[in-house]
Parts: structure tokens; C-alpha cells; sequence
């Protein structure tokens, strides 16, 4: 077949609009296209573009002269450029051959992939050479060696399995609540009148025993009465034993002990009872208004001791497996930038919420600057490390296909072997391994997925030509 030659006013302006990179960098790439030598101008008819007198990538659709002078070549039709190999193309093997290889060279693979080989040097349908597969190279088990030189191009590194600690920790939302433990309320459980109500309010903090109100009860002031008749008795020689059932009287009343012992010491019956806070805390609620009727059990004040509260945390069902009682947790307030809070999982609640898949966890924090409110946001860290080392490897080592796992493992001397991996736990870079690597054996952690990219290749290669041979 002729060669292909770009001729005319068509191909002048092509070269002359692209100029000398364009051709150059197409010459350097593709080894199909060269430069016929141009013909002298006199013996080959009219000029179609004009070129530089040295050789250089200038050109011109019309005649011209160098900066010194000299006029520009013209080049006539013919002498243009041509699409055919040139007679003096070598091929892949030859230049293998050229560069000093004297390794023999098996066979030749498609260089796109496909499952076709050939015994002697060939092209594809684009025109692609082959690729050379040297002696020792396919081993037949789906590995594949690569040369130094390769390796050095790729950037190939590998890292030994070790035992490590695998560090993992599990980030949660939640939200702060009180101790259901450190809650009182104070409610009267008998017929009562509030006669005075102190200077507390809500949010307002308050001791354990200090006065909240005073209370007069028809209830009370009769147990109250009997009580004191009774050690006030002169035939009674042991007053504070016959007096044991009144008293327990005024304690069933839910009495505060400061005013029966009041009563005691003064053996005169109150008029109205002072009651006091049960414990230190922050007021909650207050319903008890001067003058007001309270019923039995209706809640006239609720305080709460804040100095410990709990962080409810939401863990997602994915996690729940990693999560124990006991493991440390890092609580930070999103009020409070930079500062933490430590605790420990206390409860694990037995259920899953059926719209968020979470479960709720328990943790008992110290707040002894009141600084966590009940209802704030929290995020909190759960720390799920196992102190026992294991066989870990980098995560950046892991092919992972969705349906399987493996890795590359160095054999060294520049083979790779693709090899499936059962893991385990990830955490801070790294995976364990449970099966598929041993102790000591380098895995490829950079530019795996090049080499698996091979392996696979000679994979189906292998596969192709088994199932070639059977009938």
C-alpha cells in the first residue's frame, strides 16, 4: 500500500497554524507518523509551505527569510508528512534487544488487557506493539514480577505485619440528664396550709437542711399534741419509750427530723413546722405559694443534686458490638470549646430505638462546677482499644472488591503476590488480620492497585488458555 501523505493548501496550513511543537511532540508519541526528508524544490515542483534554512520548528504559507537574512527552504508535495511505519521502525523486542536484555522472552500479550497472546512479535488492531513476557515472569499463580526500574516509576512501598494495638473509639451525640438517684421532691401526705414560703425560687441553690417554708397541718399538729403529752406525762418514767409511737406518727407525716427534735427540746406544740431542703441541690420546680392549700402528694418544691449527671449518648447499632460497661468516655460540651469531661459507661440500655437504629448508653459524669445542664448537647468518644496486641497491617494495603478482601504480598526480588485477607478491627491507620498474612510477611501499601491491576490480567490470561485446551 502507498504511504498516506497529507498534501495540499489543507496540510500547509495545518502545519503552519500547529507549528514545530505540535509535529514534534506527535513524532515523539506516536511511532507510526514521521518526516519524509524534504526534496529539493527545483526537481519536485511548487513549493506548498516554506521552513526554516536550519531545521528548526518554524514554518510559513509564504516565502520568507531568517532574522541574518537567509531564505526559507520551500518544501514541495511529496516531501510531506507520512503515516506509514518507516522502514527503519524497530519493534518492542528489538529494542529489548538493543538496550541489552538478554532475557527470552516466552510470549507476546495483548497490550489492552484482552485475553490473546502470540508467539511472535505483533499488533493490535490500533496498531499497538505487544508486550514481551519474559522467562519466569508468569509463574501461574496469579503473581507478577516487576523490575526495579518499575518499581522505582510506580513508587512501590511495602511494610512488614506487626502485632499492634489496634486504637479505635466510637464518636456518639447525646445530651446531659440528671441522676434519677440525686432527685427529691418534698409534697405533704397529709391535708396542710403554707404559712410563710422562704426567699428560694427556681434555679436557686440550696443546702440540705436549709428552711424552704413553713406548713401547718391539723395532721400534724395533733400527732404533734400527743407526742409531746406523752413525754410531758409525770406518771411516765421513761418518756422517750411510751413516746416511740407518737413519734413514729410524726416520722410516717414525713416530719423533718430538725423540728421533732425542736419539739423535744422546747416540749411545746408549733403552730406551723418548718420544713427544710433533704439534700444540696439546684431547685427544679416550685409550686408552694403563701396561703395555699396543698393537698396530699401534690409536689410544692423539687430539687436536684447536680454535682454528678449522666450523658445518654446514642450508639449506632453498627457499633454496639465494640461497646462494654466500664470503657473510659471523653465527653465535650459544645458550650464549652476545648474542655472535657471523663467518665465511664455505666448502663447500656436493652433496646433499640426502631427510627434511628440506635441504642442508648449510660455515662456517669462529675460536675462539680455545675458547668453541664440538664438537656444540653454533648459529643461524646468511646474509648473501645483492646490492650492485646494483634496482627495489623495499613488500611492503604487492604484491596477491598466489596465482595472479598486481599492484599499484595512483597515475595521480594520484585514479585507480588495477590493474596485474600480475613480483617478484624480498623483504627488510627490500621487493620487486623486474621487470616491470609503472616507475622513478618511485607505487604504492598503503595501503588497496589497497579500491580493487582497485572496480577488480574495474568489471571485471565492463565484462565483463558485452560479453558482454550479443553474440547
Amino acid at each position: 500500500m502507498k504511504p498516506a501523505v497529507l498534501t495540499g493548501v489543507a496540510a500547509a496550513a495545518l502545519i503552519a497554524a500547529a507549528g514545530g511543537a505540535f509535529i514534534a511532540d506527535h513524532v515523539r508519541r506516536v511511532g507510526s507518523i514521521h518526516l519524509v526528508t524534504p526534496a529539493p524544490a527545483e526537481s519536485a515542483g511548487a513549493a506548498i509551505y516554506y521552513r526554516d534554512p536550519d531545521g528548526k520548528p518554524f514554518y510559513s504559507l509564504t516565502p520568507k527569510k531568517t532574522e541574518d537574512g537567509r531564505a526559507y527552504r520551500p518544501v514541495p508535495p511529496g516531501a510531506d508528512l507520512s503515516f506509514d511505519n518507516p522502514a527503519h521502525e524497530t519493534t518492542s523486542s528489538e529494542a529489548a534487544d538493543a538496550e541489552g536484555d538478554d532475557r527470552k522472552i516466552e510470549y507476546y500479550r495483548n497490550p489492552m488487557g484482552l485475553p490473546d497472546t502470540s508467539p511472535t512479535p505483533k499488533k493490535d488492531s490500533m496498531g499497538m506493539d505487544y508486550i514481551p513476557v519474559y522467562e519466569g515472569e508468569d509463574t501461574g499463580d496469579g503473581s507478577v514480577k516487576l523490575s526495579p526500574g518499575k518499581i522505582q516509576r510506580t513508587g512501590v512501598q511495602s511494610e512488614r505485619a506487626v502485632p499492634r494495638i489496634i486504637r479505635t473509639s466510637v464518636r456518639v451525640p447525646g445530651t446531659i440528664q440528671l441522676d434519677e438517684r440525686r432527685v427529691s421532691v418534698i409534697s405533704m401526705r397529709a391535708e396542710s396550709w403554707v404559712q410563710k414560703v422562704s426567699n428560694v425560687t427556681t434555679g436557686s441553690a440550696v443546702k440540705k437542711g436549709q428552711p424552704l417554708m413553713e406548713i401547718y397541718s391539723p395532721a400534724i399538729s395533733s400527732a404533734a399534741a400527743e407526742y409531746i403529752s406523752t413525754i410531758n406525762s409525770p406518771n411516765t418514767t421513761t418518756p422517750e419509750r411510751y413516746g416511740r409511737g407518737s413519734r413514729q406518727r410524726l416520722m410516717n407525716l414525713d416530719v423533718p427530723d430538725g423540728a421533732i427534735v425542736a419539739m423535744e427540746r422546747s416540749r411545746v406544740v408549733p403552730i406551723a413546722i418548718e420544713w427544710t431542703a433533704p439534700r444540696d441541690g439546684i431547685v427544679l420546680e416550685r409550686n408552694a405559694i403563701e396561703g395555699m392549700r396543698a393537698q396530699p402528694g401534690e409536689v410544692l418544691f423539687r430539687v436536684a443534686d447536680t454535682s454528678v449527671v449522666w450523658a445518654v449518648v446514642d450508639v449506632a447499632e453498627r457499633d454496639l458490638g465494640v461497646v462494654r460497661v466500664g470503657q473510659p468516655v471523653t465527653v465535650r460540651a459544645r458550650s464549652f470549646p476545648g474542655r472535657t469531661f471523663a467518665g465511664k459507661i455505666s448502663v447500656i440500655y436493652p433496646q433499640v430505638n426502631r427510627e434511628t437504629r440506635t441504642a442508648r448508653a449510660r455515662v456517669e459524669l462529675a460536675n462539680p462546677d455545675y458547668a453541664l445542664l440538664p438537656d444540653m448537647y454533648i459529643d461524646a468518644e468511646i474509648d473501645t482499644d483492646n490492650p492485646t496486641p494483634v496482627l495489623a497491617i495499613p488500611e492503604s494495603a487492604v484491596l477491598d472488591t466489596g465482595a472479598r478482601q486481599s492484599v499484595l504480598v512483597d515475595k521480594g526480588e520484585g514479585r507480588f503476590e495477590p493474596r485474600e485477607v480475613k480483617l478484624g478491627r480498623r483504627g488510627n491507620g490500621y487493620v487486623e488480620v486474621r487470616e491470609g498474612v503472616h507475622d513478618g510477611e511485607a505487604v504492598v501499601v503503595s501503588a497496589n492497585f497497579l500491580i493487582d491491576a497485572e496480577s488480574n490480567l495474568k489471571a485471565a490470561l492463565k484462565g483463558f488458555s485452560e479453558a482454550g485446551s479443553q474440547p
